[in-house]
């Protein structure tokens, strides 16, 4: 459907087997669990996204690694965050439910402490996963609306 029609369009380097998901910067790849092993085809595509969203986030494709710099200790927590957004985005997108994710709550301490230290955090996070997502969407030859091209039809 059009959900691995945009999956193969990204270009990203995906591949399936094992029994967890991960993007793997020195390989440039993302491997994810067989299909049949998520619960749900949404569990998939959210799975999937989210790794999409972090496989964007590779020097090459973006200025996110000064993100790491912004939130020093919680940097792996805060790029968590721009996945899970990223991923939540894009589910939207494609008109998909998401279901919580078991690695949230491992997460949660750190981004409220992120949020504490930092608020504004959640609206970085949240411009990067939608400068991610473009990006995505973009690679896919699909149209994207930014906030940009918003205002100059407006003009």
């Amino acid at each position: 459907g059009d959900v691995d029609a945009f999956l193969i369009a990204t270009g990203a380097n995906i591949t399936h087997g094992g029994d967890r998901a991960f993007y793997r910067p020195s390989t440039d790849a993302i491997t994810l669990p067989v299909r049949d092993a998520f619960k749900t085809s949404h569990d998939y595509y959210a799975t999937s996204f989210h790794e999409l969203t972090h496989w964007t986030g590779a020097n090459a494709r973006s200025e996110r690694p000064k993100l790491s710099k912004q939130f020093g200790d919680v940097a792996y927590a805060a790029e968590e965050l721009v996945a899970e957004l990223g991923a939540a985005f894009l589910c939207a997108h494609f008109g998909l439910s998401m279901e919580p994710r078991p690695d949230h709550a491992a997460y949660l301490s750190h981004w409220l402490g992120m949020f504490k230290a930092s608020p504004n955090a959640i609206f970085l996070a949240a411009g990067e996963a939608q400068r991610a997502v473009d990006y995505l969407l973009k690679r896919a030859g699909i149209s994207v609306e930014t906030a940009d091209n918003l205002e100059e039809r407006a003009a």
